[in-house]
């Protein structure tokens, strides 16, 4: 019979989409968790991942993880509403960022306004944000990107430039702007695929009919920092980082491009119920002065 372990596990699973990883992550052994996926496809009547050459979720695991996430989310979302109408404790709030550079200073200041609600934080990509918050898994999420809308509810807290990022001896250090045709034989130091800095990369290029020259890709934003400081090539920072870490030896310069910005949005889901803490959380950041924090 199904019951909540199964399916706790099955989503795992379909997140990783690797045995081995999801064995590791839920501290269970491998064998014990292939048994419990092969009980739930019984119980199901069909397969939940193809196996040919790795594991995948096929059509119907992708049906079947949206329905085992909201169900998860549903029993979560009711065990912190009890705690909260029963007075167990003040609460936690989940939330999710590509970086959380730009929310340390409303998080810390949060935390000391509200020093008993737990707050968690988990690192996310965009693509991962709306099936996340759909399922009741985060409370919040803030995207420097856009991500589907459907089912959410959002609202924008800053919308600044991005500048072009180089060592201080680059020639174009000295330069007041530059144009996106300019760009396009230098060498970047630029985020993977599904990070806002690189969905920003293949924006700016659309259309263009040139291609960025790619050097290096990274999860890590110290390193690209390093890299770019090294000489390695140049990136991409947003006008906060300025403010953040300004006397960081690398030259920024403003591009002549209307679509050379971010635009930072937290998310919702439209149909969850919000708790307190959740309700204090988002009051917070979004009362937290963005724009002079930017200046």
């Amino acid at each position: 019979m199904m019951d909540l372990t199964m399916l706790r596990q099955f989503v795992v699973v379909a997140r990783l989409e690797h045995l081995s990883r999801a064995a590791d992550e839920l501290h269970v052994a491998q064998p014990s968790l292939s048994r419990t996926i092969a009980r739930l496809e019984s119980e199901l009547g069909t397969p939940l991942f193809d196996r040919a050459n790795r594991l995948r979720l096929n059509p119907a695991g992708l049906l079947f993880r949206g329905y085992a996430e909201r169900a998860l989310g549903e029993l979560d979302a009711g065990r912190r509403a009890v705690a909260e109408a029963t007075e167990q404790g003040a609460g936690n709030v989940r939330l999710a960022a590509e970086t959380f550079l730009a929310l340390t200073e409303p998080i810390a200041a949060f935390k000391r306004d509200h020093p008993a609600i737990e707050i968690e934080l988990r690192q996310l990509s965009a693509l991962d944000m709306p099936r996340r918050l759909r399922a009741q898994d985060v409370d919040f999420c803030v995207a420097s990107q856009p991500i589907p809308a459907a089912g959410l509810e959002s609202a924008v807290l800053l919308d600044e430039p991005v500048l072009v990022a180089t060592p201080l001896d680059h020639p174009f250090a000295a330069r007041k702007s530059l144009e996106v045709e300019d760009l396009a034989d230098q060498p970047f130091v630029i985020a993977r695929k599904g990070q806002w800095q690189r969905w920003l990369l293949d924006r700016l290029f659309a259309g263009t009919g040139l291609t960025p020259r790619i050097v290096c890709e990274s999860d890590e934003a110290a390193a690209i920092q390093e890299l770019i400081r090294a000489g390695l090539g140049i990136g991409f920072n947003p006008d906060f980082a300025r403010r953040t870490v300004p006397d960081y030896p690398v030259a920024m310069i403003p591009v002549d491009h209307p679509d050379c910005r971010r635009t930072l949005t937290l998310h919702w889901s439209a149909d969850a119920e919000p708790s307190t803490a959740a309700r204090l959380m988002r009051t917070a950041i979004t009362a937290w002065p963005w724009a002079a924090a930017s200046e």
